[in-house]
């Protein structure tokens, strides 16, 4: 079957990695991709938002079935468009996606039904949410409730920081129409940890938990980007693994039905690990990205059956099985990152892909037949092995034999887990 996956970065070179590994995939097709993903794939030159475009392609070459990839075409309603028009599309609809799209949204809709999260108020007006920020307890986290691809939250120590991010959002908007609400909420200590559950609306697969880390600079400091890298899987333990199963995942596709909203796709659930049990930081509608390059190498299974089936409303008929190793990724980003940085810098890559390491890439062009930066988060080197340590290892050595002018990236992605995994063996 001829199969299309809508995006451009890390986690859709992922995704197309992995599809193209089915013996069901006859032809791979990415828009509008990148040159990592046109080693392995036809890249067509439609940009995520153009979603006639995409319908007409779709149509026009017989593609039997599409992936999305990031959240802007699923907020836009890609799905019912290809679904008005009689096309095969794993995503949720508009309705759906304003579950990541909307966190005011959200946040009611956790209030509503139980599921636990950070106390929160939702302000439009500048002035009552001066206001409130006089009668709260900080550090605290204010969100433009849009979609700001990663960057639209503010962890605040004083009051001063908090009335200078109010007004960036609702005065200077800072994230244009997506901040024009706002959520403030209080600030919850302890550890995050990503879930990402493929459903049909009733069904679900639940993948491998992983951390993703999100601050700029290590140990956790610095801005907020879009991550820098994550690791699977998270050790849980049973009794947190239930509570998350049972308190959060079921209740939320369960209340997503009561709202007549069947969710198929990748639903991903934000979490925090406090001392009163998990709580949601946020949904996203779509397959996480620095975990999706961590999580997918992982996957046993056949994927392109599995996302089938949670497209045609069977997905309690499929299993997916995991590999039982450890997988870590690491984000190579632009001088400047998150803020303002320089492209076209040329990138240098010794090592090949193989099945221990992989190269996906986000932010990255073909110039004059040279592979140049294009991005902030430039590519996602992966290793998976036995153990994370080894893993980590692995990737480094790789890292070392890949360059352009003013690369980052936090070399302290993982430490956490090993001291997590350290801590357990202590007990035993």
């Amino acid at each position: 079957m001829k199969v299309l996956v809508v995006g451009s970065g890390g986690r859709e070179h992922a995704l197309v990695w992995k599809l193209k590994q089915s013996p069901l995939a006859k032809e791979i097709y990415a828009a509008p991709g990148n040159p990592g993903m046109a080693a392995i794939a036809k890249c067509v030159p439609i940009q995520v938002g153009e979603i006639i475009g995409l319908a007409k392609f779709v149509k026009d070459n017989k593609i039997d079935f599409t992936v999305v990839g990031p959240e802007f075409p699923l907020a836009m309603g890609i799905v019912d468009e290809f679904e008005k028009r009689g096309l095969k599309i794993l995503g949720p609809n508009q309705r759906a996606a304003k579950i990541e799209a909307d966190k005011a949204f959200a946040k009611d809709f956790m209030h509503r039904y139980g599921i636990p999260t950070a106390d929160f108020k939702v302000f439009y007006k500048k002035d009552a949410a001066l206001s409130y920020v006089k009668s709260i307890d900080f550090p605290a986290v204010i969100k433009a409730s849009g979609l700001a691809y990663g960057k639209g939250v503010a962890i605040v120590k004083n009051r001063r920081e908090a009335d200078m991010v109010i007004d960036e959002m609702l005065i200077q908007k800072k994230f244009g129409e997506a901040g024009q609400r706002i959520v403030i909420e209080e600030y919850l200590e302890g550890h995050e940890v990503s879930v990402l559950v493929l459903t049909d609306g009733r069904s679900i697969k639940i993948l491998p938990p992983a951390q993703d880390h999100k601050r700029l600079l290590a140990n956790d400091q610095g801005p907020n980007t879009g991550g820098m890298g994550s690791y699977s899987p998270y050790l849980l333990d049973r009794k947190t693994q239930n509570l998350i199963d049972n308190v959060i995942i079921r209740p939320t596709v369960l209340a997503l039905l009561d709202n007549e909203i069947i969710f198929k796709g990748c639903l991903f659930f934000g979490l925090i690990l406090t001392t009163r049990g998990p709580k949601v930081l946020e949904y996203n509608c779509r397959f996480g990205d620095p975990e999706t390059q961590a999580i997918l190498p992982l996957v046993s299974s056949d994927l392109l059956p599995v996302l089938l089936a949670a497209c045609e409303d069977r997905l309690d008929e499929v299993e997916l099985d995991y590999k039982n190793k450890m997988a870590i990724s690491f984000v190579l980003a632009s001088a400047g990152y998150p803020g303002y940085y320089e492209t076209g810098k040329p990138i240098r890559i010794d090592a090949s892909e193989t099945s221990q390491l992989l190269i996906f890439h986000a932010g990255t062009k073909l110039e004059d037949k040279r592979l140049v930066t294009a991005g902030g988060r430039v590519l996602t080197v992966t290793a998976i092995d036995e153990t994370l340590k080894l893993a980590k290892l692995r990737a480094l050595a790789s890292i070392k034999k890949i360059g352009f002018e003013g690369m980052y990236f936090r070399p302290d992605i993982g430490a956490s887990g090993m001291r997590k995994v350290r801590r357990r063996r202590k007990k035993k």
